[in-house]
């Protein structure tokens, strides 16, 4: 395994986001390539990208001869190969737990919302712009709902998602707030969402991982 990472990043992709914070939260070390999704029609279509992602989105991260896609599958990659810094806890369904609010952003939320469904909603619909922006907002709101109530129901609550130390649950909310934000979300139905938003930023890993400190930033 090497030591020396690399990851193929966009400033304001949620997914790189949420890796950039994972990196620092383990105080790892990696190169950022920028990939820029608007670029000249977006890089991340170009032919040397594609052999690297298929798929022709961000994140990638390279490891030597091993390349991971898909950022939950990075961060928990990250986690299982360099130990130090765990940001899932130790028991099993405590996990299980961290794992679903992880999920709920990465796999119910943002894909709704991400670059590739505006531009098909816009250019292949014909969605006006305000309509994106209320599918947008909808979307958002249903599952910082969902992610409020399960945060009200943890039997071990703490400082952070879960317990007292940030971790992978963290890492996806802050870039969701960050979009919530982006988009005009009203944030005022979800108070735990917005305390552990505003204890994350005030961490220099997530400071550090903002989108407005990183290459590209516009």
């Amino acid at each position: 395994m090497s030591t020396e990472l690399l990851l193929y990043d966009y400033w304001r992709s949620s997914a790189c986001y949420r890796v950039r914070i994972a990196l620092n939260l383990k105080g790892l070390g990696c190169t950022l390539r920028p990939v820029h999704l608007l670029k000249d029609g977006g890089e991340q279509h170009a032919d040397a990208y594609r052999e690297r992602n298929p798929q022709e989105v961000v994140p990638t991260l390279v490891d030597g001869q091993l390349v991971v896609r898909q950022s939950l599958a990075i961060i928990e990659y990250l986690d299982e190969t360099r130990p130090l810094q765990p940001l899932l806890p130790p028991v099993p369904r405590d996990r299980a737990h961290v794992r679903g609010l992880a999920q709920l952003v990465a796999c119910d939320i943002h894909p709704l919302n991400n670059l590739r469904v505006m531009h098909y909603l816009d250019r292949e619909l014909g969605v006006a712009q305000d309509a994106r922006e209320r599918w947008t907002r909808h979307w958002m709101e249903e599952g910082f709902r969902a992610f409020e109530a399960i945060l009200a129901a943890d039997a071990a609550p703490g400082e952070f998602c879960h317990g007292d130390t940030p971790g992978l649950a963290d890492a996806c909310l802050v870039p969701q707030v960050y979009n919530a934000n982006r988009f005009g979300v009203d944030l005022a139905p979800y108070p735990m969402i917005r305390a552990i938003n505003e204890r994350c930023l005030a961490l220099p890993a997530f400071e550090a991982a903002s989108p407005e400190r990183q290459a590209g930033a516009a």
